[in-house]
């Protein structure tokens, strides 16, 4: 079982949590001028490293926050 560790409420185990992508992706300053294929670019695609990766994550079987973490994607250890 994956352990997680929410700011808030600490270690928990992984089923208490939901991903939610990539951490500091900022939304388009100017949307309207923005084209079919910059929109695509936006919403579907995102980095895939290998190694250190920072994460959204949301503690929703438990206090609901959302917080950002870094997550190795080759060992899934996060760094505290």
């Amino acid at each position: 079982m994956l352990l997680i560790s929410c700011p808030w409420c600490g270690e928990r185990e992984e089923t208490e949590f939901h991903y939610g992508g990539q951490a500091f992706v900022a939304y388009p300053a100017d949307p309207e001028s923005l084209s079919d294929e910059e929109w695509a670019q936006y919403v579907f695609f995102r980095d895939n490293p290998k190694g250190d990766f920072a994460e959204r994550w949301v503690h929703t079987a438990g206090c609901r926050r959302w917080f950002n973490t870094v997550r190795n994607t080759v060992t899934s250890e996060f760094q505290s």
